[in-house]
């Protein structure tokens, strides 16, 4: 995420729930009113996803709440979104989408440069519960050094 930038939304589920490989800065195609609702509310990324159609990236399951001082140019909350990508990224997506196990997972959405709203996406992976286990184990474990460390330089 570059420098000059407003985060909106995280979606902190998402490093719970996969293995992320890469990610990608994509630009995302909203009315005028969704962008001042994110300017004035923020969004929700939980359950969110992108998928691949006819060549298209798009963001579903992602809530933007209607503009408050909107009128009938607010539009519906949780209707999907296209990404913008290059097309030779959306054939390396599409390539690795369909090998078993990837998916598109929306990890952030913030302005960029004051006034472009981005999309943080991720090629993840799916994790199994023991996976999910084991990085709870190693993050208490983590917490437990860190606190001995402190309480040693109390000392």
């Amino acid at each position: 995420m570059p420098r000059d930038t407003k985060l909106i939304a995280t979606n902190k589920k998402a490093y719970h729930d996969y293995f992320v490989d890469e990610t990608f800065e994509t630009g995302i195609a909203l009315t005028g009113t969704e962008v001042k609702s994110l300017r004035e509310n923020g969004a929700s990324l939980r359950d969110s996803f992108a998928s691949v159609r006819k060549g298209e990236v798009w963001l579903n399951n992602v809530h933007i709440s209607p503009y408050s001082h909107g009128n009938r140019s607010n539009v519906d909350p949780d209707r999907p979104r296209k990404l913008l990508l290059h097309k030779k990224e959306i054939r390396y997506l599409v390539g690795k989408t369909k090998e078993r196990g990837y998916t598109l997972v929306p990890l952030k959405l913030y302005f960029s440069g004051g006034n472009l709203v981005k999309v943080e996406l991720g090629l993840a992976r799916g994790k199994k519960l023991y996976d999910k286990r084991e990085a709870i184990a190693e993050r208490d474990q983590k917490r437990e050094v860190e606190r001995a460390l402190r309480e040693r330089a109390k000392e």
